[in-house]
Order: C-alpha cells, then sequence, then structure tokens
C-alpha cells in the first residue's frame, strides 16, 4: 500500500508539473519536449499503479481463500495414536486402534516431554544437514523430539505408515510435480492425517488432508450427501497443492506456507504482526497456535524417521491396496456390490480405491464423477460395464439417487476411461444452495474463479440478463 501511495504521489506531482507547463524561458520546442516527457512519464506511472491494484486485488483474492474455517481445524495425525476407521475393510485395520492386540503405542505430550536417545546431537545434526530439505529448520531441542518421536517412539505407526506411503506417496509427487511444488510437502499427509483418507478431526476436518468443509469448496472439491472429495487422494492432493501454491505467494516462505496450511493464514498473520513484522516460523513460534508450533518441527521428524529408516531398524507392512490402479469417468449410477460380484473384485478393494463415496454408490448420473478399479480389471469393466448397471438394480437401488432418478440402465450413458482431473464447479440437483454477497470490487468473474465455476453458469442460477452487479445482492455460487 505504501508503494502505491508513493506511486500515486508521483503522478499527482508530474500531473500538476504537466498543467502548470509552459512557462519560463525555455523555448516552445523545449516545453514541447518536456511536456511530452512528463506525458510518457504520466503513463509510465499510471501503468504501475494498475499493475500494483490487480496485484492487491489477487492478494485478497487469495488471503480470502486461504482463511476462514481452516483457522480453527486440527490434523488427526497430530494425535500419535491412529485414528479410528469408517469402514471394517482390510485397509482400515491400518487405521484401528490396537489396544485389544496389546500392540497400541503410547501416547505423548509433545508440550512437555523430553525424548533422550542414544544416538549423539552430533549426528542428529548432521543427518538433518545431508537430508538438504526445501525447509531450512536449526537444530533445536524442539526439532529433536520429532525426530526421536518418528524415529524410535512409534515403530508400529511408522510401519503401518510407511507401507502406506507405497500407495500415496507417488499420488502426492506426481501432483505437487504439477504445480512445480517442493515433492517433500508430501511429508504433510503423516501430520495431517497418518494417510488415513477416512480420517476426521474432533473440529471437523476430513480426509488424507483434512480440509475443512469451507475451505474444501472454495478450493472445488464437491460434498454432497452421496460423495465427499475431501477422502478423494487424487483431488484432495491437488487441492492441497493449490492451497499451497497460494500459501506461498502470500507468505514467500515455505516454513510459514505450512504453518498456514495448518491454522490459517489469519493466525500466520496475527503472530507476524505480533512478532513486529518477522517472517521467520521461528521469530513468530511463540505467537502461533498450540498445535502449530509443533507442526512444522513435526513433518521434519517424520521426513527424518522416513529418511533414515533403515538405521533405526523402521521396516514397511506390506500394504493392502492395489498399486495399479485405472480410473474412467462415469456417466451412470453404479453400486459398489455391482462391481464387486460381477467383476470378481473383493468390495473392501472397490471402497478403498473410492473412499469419496458414501453408501457404495457412485452417483455418476448426474455429474461427472471417477471411479478407480485395480489395473487387472480394466477390461473386464469396459466390456461389462452395461451388465454391472443392470446387475441387481432394482435391489440395490431401492432408493433414488443423487439426481432424484431412479438407477435404471436405460437412463444412463456408459463410462469412459480417463486419467483423474480436478474437479471444477458442477452442482447437482441435490443439496442446499450456498449464496455469496456482492461486495465492492466484486465482479462475476471473480466470483466464478473464487467458486470454481464459470460466469455463464452464475448468470443462469441467478437469472441474469447482464454482467451488472449492484453491492449487497445475494448471488446463489453453487450446492453443497
Amino acid at each position: 500500500m505504501m508503494k502505491k501511495a508513493l506511486l500515486t504521489a508521483t503522478l499527482v506531482f508530474l500531473t500538476l508539473t504537466l498543467a502548470a507547463a509552459p512557462g519560463g524561458r525555455k523555448t516552445r520546442k523545449q516545453l514541447e519536449k518536456e511536456n511530452e516527457q512528463l506525458r510518457e512519464r504520466i503513463i509510465e506511472l499510471e501503468a504501475a499503479i494498475e499493475a500494483i491494484q490487480l496485484e492487491q486485488e489477487e492478494r485478497e483474492e487469495i488471503e480470502e481463500l486461504l482463511s476462514g474455517e481452516n483457522e480453527n481445524k486440527q490434523a488427526s495425525g497430530m494425535d500419535y495414536d491412529a485414528p479410528d476407521a469408517a469402514t471394517d475393510s482390510l485397509l482400515s485395520q491400518w487405521y484401528m486402534h490396537r489396544s485389544r492386540s496389546g500392540s497400541r503405542e503410547a501416547e505423548y505430550d509433545m508440550d512437555s516431554v523430553v525424548f533422550t536417545t542414544d544416538v549423539p546431537d552430533s549426528v542428529l545434526m548432521g543427518r538433518l544437514e545431508k537430508m538438504n530439505a526445501f525447509i531450512s529448520l536449526p537444530y533445536n531441542e524442539r526439532v529433536k523430539n520429532y525426530m526421536v518421536l518418528y524415529s524410535e517412539k512409534m515403530p508400529r505407526k511408522m510401519a503401518e505408515m510407511m507401507g502406506l506411503s507405497s500407495y500415496y506417496f507417488p499420488i502426492f509427487e506426481e501432483t505437487f510435480r504439477r504445480y512445480d511444488l517442493p515433492l517433500e510437502l508430501k511429508y504433510m499427509a503423516i501430520i495431517e492425517s497418518a494417510l488415513n483418507p477416512r480420517a476426521e478431526s474432533s473440529a471437523g476436518a476430513r480426509g488424507t488432508w483434512q480440509f475443512m468443509y469451507r475451505t474444501a469448496v472454495n478450493y472445488g472439491l464437491r460434498i454432497n450427501s452421496y460423495m465427499d472429495e475431501r477422502m478423494d487422494p487424487f483431488l484432495s492432493a491437488d487441492a492441497a497443492a493449490r492451497y499451497l501454491r497460494d500459501a506461498y505467494r502470500i507468505f514467500g516462505d515455505w516454513s510459514l506456507a505450512i504453518s498456514a496450511y495448518n491454522c490459517g493464514s489469519g493466525n500466520v498473520n496475527k503472530a507476524i504482526k505480533r512478532a513486529g513484522g518477522k517472517r521467520d516460523f521461528w521469530a513468530i513460534y511463540d505467537y502461533l497456535p498450540r498445535e502449530t508450533r509443533g507442526y512444522v518441527p513435526a513433518m521434519v521428524g517424520a521426513m527424518y524417521a522416513f529418511t533414515y529408516a533403515k538405521e533405526y531398524g523402521l521396516q514397511a507392512d506390506p500394504v493392502a491396496i492395489p498399486v495399479y490402479v485405472d480410473t474412467f469417468h462415469v456417466h451412470r449410477n453404479f453400486h459398489m456390490a455391482q462391481i464387486s460380484e460381477v467383476l470378481g473384485i473383493p468390495i473392501d478393494d472397490v471402497r478403498d480405491l473410492n473412499p469419496q463415496y458414501h453408501k457404495d454408490i457412485i452417483p455418476g448420473a448426474s455429474e461427472d464423477v471417477v471411479l478407480r478399479l485395480p489395473f487387472d480389471y480394466t477390461a473386464a469393466f469396459l466390456d461389462l460395464q452395461d451388465s454391472i448397471a443392470r446387475y441387481k438394480a432394482d435391489v440395490l437401488f431401492a432408493e433414488k439417487v443423487a439426481d432424484g432418478r431412479s438407477a435404471s440402465p436405460s437412463s444412463t450413458r456408459s463410462a469412459t476411461r480417463s486419467s483423474a482431473r480436478p474437479a471444477r464447479g458442477s452442482s447437482s440437483s441435490s443439496g442446499t444452495w450456498v449464496y455469496y454477497t456482492v461486495k465492492s470490487g466484486d465482479n462475476l468473474g471473480k466470483i466464478a474463479r473464487k467458486y470454481h465455476t464459470t460466469v455463464k453458469q452464475l448468470k443462469n442460477w441467478n437469472n441474469m440478463k447482464s454482467d451488472f452487479l449492484s453491492i449487497g445482492k445475494r448471488l446463489k455460487v453453487g450446492k453443497k
């Protein structure tokens, strides 16, 4: 804002100077030349002011996306005992509390516990430096505590998470490469959810990347009665990548961007102000929420344990998820029991590869959705999809599905094979309308970008004939 004010003042001065010319004893030719130079300078300054205004508007738009419910979220993975699972599938056993089998590991209050280790500080410091991570953190007792926690104090859980990482980490790495982000950000999912796509925090954050409802919708994830894309490992990773990219644009520092992911940009900005404007994680450490103080050190601790797993004798458990998966865009309703029984795929595998769907229903009749199956079943699904859709349809779809129509195969279209892509602002006919109140400076394009839809769709939803907006007008922007 100071830069904008300075440029504006300069522009006013030059304008007044130009208005005052010609004068003095200069020749007409000299005055004309000076006036032309002043006009060119004014044009340059006007362009600079416009660029700053656009930059400020973009920054405000990004900050609005980053703020909100995430300021109240909690990361399920920060509870150092695994969260409960939602189903009885094989994969869900990875997330079950193990107290009955006697293997439940101790829980720790990381604000008060101080771990000791036989590994000398000099060795720990050397290993940390060799990791050459994108986050530069000094070695201190806080960081050391989390390094020891993940490498020595939770071998059972580490074995589970290392096993799950063989499926999830390649998904995250591919996503972060697409956005040109540091691949080490994948370790955030360890802290967020312990790689559990069905994780839910006490504050209501859900999925592997623990999105709160409003933040998820802001980043284009669909949530309705039949699906919650916060639990889709591909789409939620894409949304997390875009959130982190936006946070880095605001803070220019990965430790602060990561902290914002945990507690919201508002809390990080408050901490920066309380620290006298310092923009360093350790400088604002005491002003951050309690959980966020441990978030970045915990991420470094997880990175350390994964990197030096052999040195600690840590081995990955065999993963229960098929590693090679094919993705289909489907345009009809399917029930997971249909797919399982016709193709002979264990229904738990279908559920584990598609954790975003509730009630075992893939609601493709009303909107474009994806279905993921083990690669070995690709050809069979393409050949038998009509038979699958008819199989026990009257029994399995006794209730209406998603769009209010029955799942009769004659009223649906076929599935198409494709790669996964981020959801964009479609809105099913079910659900409750979400409204937005127009503010000064808003336009349809800006609002459409915010809610991941199109200007045409906004105008259709709101019966608008023109692009004119009045301040205070309530617009329908989608459904939840």
